[in-house]
């Protein structure tokens, strides 16, 4: 069974994307492609439990991590920085001004009558349909299939939408179940439950129930990036080959057992 939690303290939703069976009945090998929320915040038992990791993805802005500090990484692991940024597709710049502002109407103007989750849409087809976009996920998959670079781990800031899209590539690429896919992907929901929770109570500053589709993870924002694949480049394979520069027979032979 994949999804298989690491067991981090302070990165509830980081977990193993090894263990899952694809069409054929082969198995994505366990320890080899990890994926993960930020890293900033680990403990020193966190990272004795990540010291065979030898590389490090971090698809986190510059701005994200000045705000929340710099990865703490494993001994003698190598950090790449592959931002996954842009002013009108960040979550954080959307959420914070709306937060401290306090004001409910412009929230719900912004948010509420399907906001949100078009927010959402929109930024998992941009993960598809921007050139610089794909390319810190090539680069991604490129340290995959480089056997000197592994194991990898991935993550962003919550570890859901870039990291998620990214580990809904690999496992595709992989001929997991698309069922499979989307399990992985909404597991986050359950690991990344203690988020929505900040804005419940006497004292919320915003609605969570306007908030909460910024929160969680939701099928249709995963179908709106392979929507963008279908439209961008008629299927899977061509978007693997001609999108991410990816061998698809590389990737099956060096992680599938």
């Amino acid at each position: 069974m994949g999804g298989t939690s690491l067991g981090l303290d302070r990165a509830p939703n980081a977990r193993d994307l090894g263990g899952y069976v694809n069409a054929e009945g082969l198995t994505v090998r366990a320890g080899v492609v990890l994926r993960a929320e930020a890293l900033n915040r680990l403990t020193d038992d966190d990272l004795a439990a990540l010291s065979a990791v030898r590389t490090i993805v971090d698809y986190r802005g510059s701005g994200e991590i000045e705000a929340a500090g710099e990865d703490r990484l494993p001994a003698g692991a190598d950090y790449v920085h592959l931002p996954v940024f842009a002013p009108g597709h960040d979550i954080y710049l959307t959420l914070v001004p709306l937060i401290t502002g306090n004001d409910p109407v412009h929230q719900r103007e912004v948010l509420g009558d399907g906001g949100a989750e078009r927010i959402m849409i929109s930024l998992y087809r941009w993960f598809v349909s921007d050139a610089d976009v794909r390319r810190s996920f090539a680069e991604t998959l490129r340290l995959i299939s480089d056997p000197g670079a592994r194991p990898v781990l991935f993550h962003c800031t919550a570890g859901k939408d870039r990291t998620g899209w990214m580990a809904a590539v690999l496992l595709t690429a992989l001929g997991v179940h698309h069922e499979t896919v989307v399990a992985d992907y909404l597991l986050t929901n359950e690991r990344q439950a203690p988020l929505l929770d900040l804005f419940r109570g006497p004292r919320t500053i915003i609605d969570p129930d306007l908030i909460a589709p910024l929160l969680d993870v939701r099928p249709q924002y995963l179908q709106a990036a392979f929507d963008q694949v279908k439209q961008d480049f008629g299927t899977f394979p061509a978007f693997l080959r001609d999108g991410l520069g990816a061998d698809e027979a590389v990737l099956r032979k060096l992680l599938l057992a």
